[in-house]
Formats: C-alpha cells, structure tokens, sequence
C-alpha cells in the first residue's frame, strides 16, 4: 500500500459567530495524514462553518487552523489551494454549459499557472492529463457531453476530477452524495475509497447519509450547536446513546 501523501490538519480551539450567535464553539480536532475524517451532526451543527473555516473561506474569531504544523489562520483561500486543500460542495461548483472535459481542462490550465489565459491553445499533454482525470473517476466517455446534461451523480464526480487536477494533498467533500439515487451513493462511495487507496489523502467529508458515513470514514467526529461532541471510531460513535439522541433523535 501507497504511503500517505496527505497532509495533517489541526483545527485547535476554533470559535467563530455570525452576529451574536456562535456557530462554532471551541472546537479542536486533528486529523492525521492520509485519515479519512467524517463531520456529523444536525443541520445548524456548525459543518458548513468548519469547513468554511477550514478552507479559507472564513476567519475565525478565535484558534487557529495548522497544516503539516503551519498555522494558516490568515491565509487565503487561493493560497490554501497552492498548498494542496482541495473542497467540493453541497451543490457542485462546475460550468454548466462546458463540456466535461472542457471543465476539467480549466483545473489543469489553472494548475499550470496560467489560468487567466485559459482560452490559449490547449497543449496535447493538458488534454491528456485531463483525460487521465476523466478516467479516474469514470467519466472517460462522457468528456465531450455538455455538464447540463449530466446526472446528479456525474456532476459530483465532475467536481471530484476537477479538484483532483489541483493534486490536492486534503480534499474537503462537502455531502457528497447529496441528491443521489442509491446506484449513484454506492458508486460514489467506491470511487472514493479507490482514490484514497491510489493517493493516500487526507479527506474530511461531511454528510447525512449515514451509510456513506459508517462505510467510508476511519474516524467519525459529532458536532451539536457548535461544540464538539466526541471524535471515535464508526464502531465507537455507532454505540453511543448521546450521539444516536442528538443526531438521530433517539433516546
């Protein structure tokens, strides 16, 4: 098996609010290179700030974000990315009206540091690697099919191929398998922890389909109003009554 090549993160006593309200509570965790990490919790948990926070999207009032040991608190988005956090969201962030490789040929100009001159001749080993990136998720031959006329399910994987052309060392996968079909979450699955087992990243996914979640994660960490609850494994956090009353409402 590959060595991780995924970085370590470490969110250490981070709070942030929006107004009066705080959406995030002195919250800390770490997640070893190459872990699959899993952020549950109800809707208003505080996952969609954590992962703002995380990738630069927002400051924190209070903590400090460290990858690999660096503190990147105040670094910004696009310098986050230089350094290999890729993020994928709840609704997929592509040009609808490109074909699919054409979307992912703007990952690979972009990575080539010319992204501001995209619509320069395409050099023969951009289209291959983009090719390549197509291939690894199973989008091969669909390259040349408008985005608009994808499924659901494709278009996730879209983004998946798109973020992976920044050769991201943390992927952020923001409920990846939102608005699927169960075909579409099963393989959706499977091509993750296909890329995991070739690349090795760290990943840190938040979702509500608890299949994906028990299937896919090695540590599983509880968010509720913000705090953190408890961080175990899917055998641990499965067992426990405070976790299935605050996520599952159950008792």
């Amino acid at each position: 098996m590959p060595e991780p090549t995924g970085m370590n993160v470490v969110v250490e006593d981070v709070s942030m609010k929006y107004g009066e309200n705080w959406a995030l509570s002195e919250v800390s965790l770490s997640v070893a290179a190459g872990e699959i990490r899993a952020v549950i919790g109800p809707n208003g948990a505080g996952k969609s700030t954590l992962f703002g926070v995380l990738s630069g999207e927002h400051r924190p009032h209070h903590g400090r974000i460290l990858i690999d040991g660096r503190d990147v608190t105040s670094v910004s988005p696009n310098e986050r990315v230089a350094m290999g956090i890729g993020r994928t969201f709840q609704v997929s962030r592509i040009f609808p009206n490109l074909t699919v490789l054409e979307n992912v040929l703007a990952g690979v100009v972009a990575d080539g540091g010319r992204a501001t001159r995209f619509w320069q001749r395409i050099a023969r080993g951009e289209r291959d690697r983009a090719r390549q990136m197509l291939a690894e998720v199973g989008l091969v031959d669909q390259a040349d099919v408008v985005v608009l006329r994808l499924s659901q399910g494709d278009k996730k994987r879209l983004e998946i191929a798109c973020a992976l052309t920044l050769t991201p060392r943390v992927l952020l996968l923001d409920e990846p398998t939102a608005g699927m079909s169960l075909d579409e979450t099963a393989s959706t699955v499977r091509l993750l922890k296909d890329l995991w087992a070739t690349r090795r990243i760290s990943m840190i996914l938040t979702e509500h389909d608890m299949s994906v979640i028990f299937g896919l994660s090695h540590t599983i960490s509880v968010l509720h109003h913000g705090r953190l609850v408890c961080t175990g494994s899917p055998e641990e956090i499965r067992m426990r009554d405070d976790v299935r009353e605050i996520y599952l409402g159950e008792r």
